[in-house]
C-alpha cells in the first residue's frame, strides 16, 4: 500500500478519499461540462458510481498502482475535484497524472495551485522520475495548467 499524506496550499487541502466523499463527488462530476472535458467520466454519471469509484481507488492504492487525492477548498465543505497519480510503474519510475475540478472553479487557479505539491509528492515520495498527462484538445484549460506546471507537449494522439 502506498502511504498518502495530506497536502496543503494557501487555499486547498489535498487528502485521501473516504466513503463520506461520495455525495460531493457524485454532485460535482455529474455536470455535463466535466464529462465533456475528460476521457473517462460518463454523462450522465450513474447513480452510485462515486461509491464504486472510491472503492476502486482505495484498492488501487492498496495494490500500489494509484494514489488519489480529494481536492477541498478550505473555504468550502466537500470535494471540489480529484487528482490522481495512476498507472504507477515502479520498474520504470513513471506514472500518469489525471485531474478534474468542478466547473464552477475553472479559471481561478485552483488546479495549478494543487498540482505543485502533488508533483513534488510524486517525485519525492513516490520516487518517480517521470509524470505524464493527457488532455483533450477541446479542453485547452487543462493543457495550460500542465504547461504552467512544467509539462511539455510530446505529441498528439489521434
Amino acid at each position: 500500500m502506498l502511504s498518502q499524506p495530506t497536502l496543503e496550499t494557501d487555499r486547498l487541502i489535498l487528502r485521501p478519499l473516504n466513503s463520506a466523499d461520495a455525495p460531493s463527488i457524485q454532485e460535482k462530476v455529474s455536470a455535463r461540462a466535466i464529462a465533456d472535458t475528460t476521457i473517462s467520466i460518463p454523462h450522465p454519471y450513474p447513480d452510485g458510481e462515486a461509491e464504486r469509484y472510491i472503492t476502486r481507488q482505495l484498492k488501487a492504492s492498496e495494490a500500489g498502482h494509484s494514489v488519489t487525492f480529494g481536492l477541498e477548498c478550505k473555504s468550502l465543505e466537500g470535494i471540489c475535484g480529484i487528482l490522481e497519480i495512476r498507472e504507477i510503474k515502479q520498474e520504470h519510475a513513471q506514472a500518469e497524472l489525471s485531474f478534474w475540478v468542478a466547473a464552477e472553479f475553472w479559471g481561478q487557479g485552483y488546479m495549478s495551485e494543487a498540482l505543485k505539491p502533488l508533483i513534488t509528492f510524486g517525485f519525492n515520495h513516490l520516487s518517480l522520475n517521470r509524470l505524464y498527462a493527457y488532455h483533450m484538445l477541446r479542453n485547452p484549460g487543462s493543457g495550460k495548467v500542465l504547461q504552467k506546471n512544467g509539462f511539455v507537449q510530446e505529441g498528439v494522439l489521434r
